[in-house]
């Protein structure tokens, strides 16, 4: 009977100790969670979306203040269209991140009525709540990384995973402007990636082939440095292009 007794409380103590370890990991995770706070420069953007659409933030609370939505309001009932009309898009960034149903989305009452500007706000709210300052604003990113924020820049993110193309790569490009050399012209791949092309201003407006010498980052984005495809190459190149598309004459018998 005693051996019984000692099975059960033994089983009882196994189980105990298994909820409370499950208990402190769950917790664990839960507290290594940070929220992101979204700043208005960033809704405005709207490339955000495409970042919540990878699937990158769906353990994540993505936080937006009222302040940034009545920043937004006040935006899009001003007078200058222009802004006007990003501030409605951004109000629009907004609903669709709502509608989204893998991750957490918080609107939080940061309190309108403060002295405090919208940037001072976002940036004391991650300092108390552990989170992350999500923003494209380069002044505000500057200011976050002196206070020791951790930030998220979508223009560094966005810049980052463009394509890299090697030494030796061809690349299809127009040249719509001359470079800073004398006879430099230079052409933008659709990503924005600008290629400089050696001794080709006088074909400034040709579409022509090139092929990569080397890359370079800069802080302002990635450059390609490349010389034109001699036109024999090309000739050559196009000479094979066509052999391989002529079609195969069967010999028909006499």
């Amino acid at each position: 009977m005693e051996y019984i007794y000692i099975t059960l409380l033994v089983t009882i103590l196994i189980e105990v100790s298994y909820l409370i370890a499950k208990k402190d990991n769950k917790s664990e995770r839960s507290s290594s969670i940070k929220p992101i706070f979204l700043d208005t420069s960033v809704l405005i953007d709207g490339r955000i979306m495409a970042i919540i659409d990878s699937g990158l933030l769906t353990n994540d609370t993505i936080n937006i203040t009222r302040s940034v939505i009545r920043e937004l309001q006040m935006l899009a009932d001003g007078s200058d269209s222009e802004k006007r009309a990003k501030a409605r898009g951004g109000l629009d960034t907004v609903a669709n991140i709502q509608a989204i149903n893998s991750i957490k989305v918080v609107i939080f009452d940061d309190g309108i009525d403060t002295k405090e500007g919208v940037d001072e706000r976002l940036l004391n709210l991650s300092k108390k709540h552990n989170g992350i300052l999500c923003t494209v604003d380069f002044n505000l990113l500057k200011v976050a990384n002196i206070e020791n924020i951790p930030t998220i820049n979508i223009n560094d993110l966005s810049k980052n995973l463009r394509i890299v193309h090697l030494p030796g790569e061809v690349l299809t490009i127009e040249l719509t402007q001359k470079g800073n050399d004398q006879n430099q012209a230079v052409g933008y791949l659709t990503d924005g990636t600008m290629v400089v092309v050696e001794d080709s201003k006088h074909l400034i407006g040709r579409l022509l082939e090139v092929e990569c010498t080397r890359s370079l980052q800069t802080s302002a984005g990635r450059m390609i440095f490349a010389r034109q495809i001699s036109t024999k190459n090309i000739h050559n190149r196009q000479k094979i292009k066509k052999f391989y598309r002529k079609p195969i004459q069967k010999n028909t018998p006499q």
